[in-house]
């Protein structure tokens, strides 16, 4: 790999979802980075059917750095 590829080289998009104190999905993110905000959890990918519906159990990402919990 070039030195420049290796200078430009970027991260890969995370996912993310907004969670409401019932666990119901309501929005979608994909970013480099954790948002601030509270109530964004990191899941394994952004899935649109997932919009207005409890987070399927198997879609969230625990463990991981920089993911926010609803009790942040």
């Amino acid at each position: 790999m070039s030195m420049l590829a290796l200078l430009f080289q970027r991260q890969p998009l995370r996912h993310f979802a907004l969670l409401d104190a019932q666990g119901v999905c309501r929005a979608l993110r994909q970013a480099h980075r954790a948002p601030s905000e509270a109530g964004w959890v990191e899941v394994r990918a952004c899935r649109p059917s997932w919009l207005q519906q409890p987070l399927p159990a198997d879609a969230r990402l625990d463990g991981c750095a920089g993911t926010r919990d609803l009790a942040a």
